[in-house]
């Protein structure tokens, strides 16, 4: 079967993605499996979700992708966490590290009061030079 990749679950997108990374036949799909396609089109640098993953699965099983048993599922986001986790940072741009929060102390960091009403003098809200800054 060397025809143009036309698979169930596998739309205009992820078909075009999959003939970037080579994959343009139903015969070259079947011979690279779901879940290196999905990393191969993941370190080819677009960002599939994990849709692409299941339905690359379900074009090789012939069956809609939600139909792929849980426990299938499961597995398929267990391999590919393990394949992600093993694959180098983007070129050009640093891994992210993780992410920190840094606290500051309250007292350095107390805002001015803002009143969302005129003042009760029912002044017309200009300062007058007596006014403290």
């Amino acid at each position: 079967m060397n025809t143009p990749l036309k698979l169930r679950n596998i739309g205009p997108k992820s078909a075009a993605w999959l003939r970037q990374v080579g994959l343009r036949t139903e015969s070259d799909l079947r011979a690279t499996g779901a879940l290196e396609a999905f990393i191969r089109v993941k370190r080819a640098g677009f960002k599939p979700s994990l849709n692409l993953l299941y339905a690359l699965e379900g074009a090789l099983c012939d069956c809609h992708w939600q139909d792929i048993p849980a426990e299938r599922r499961n597995e398929l986001l267990i391999a590919a966490d393990a394949a992600i986790a093993q694959m180098p940072p983007p070129r050009g741009r640093p891994a992210a590290a993780p992410v920190t929060t840094t606290m500051h102390a309250r007292e350095e960091m107390v805002a001015p009061a803002f009143s969302l009403f005129d003042e009760p003098d029912g002044g017309s809200g200009s300062r007058s030079d007596s006014d403290p800054d």
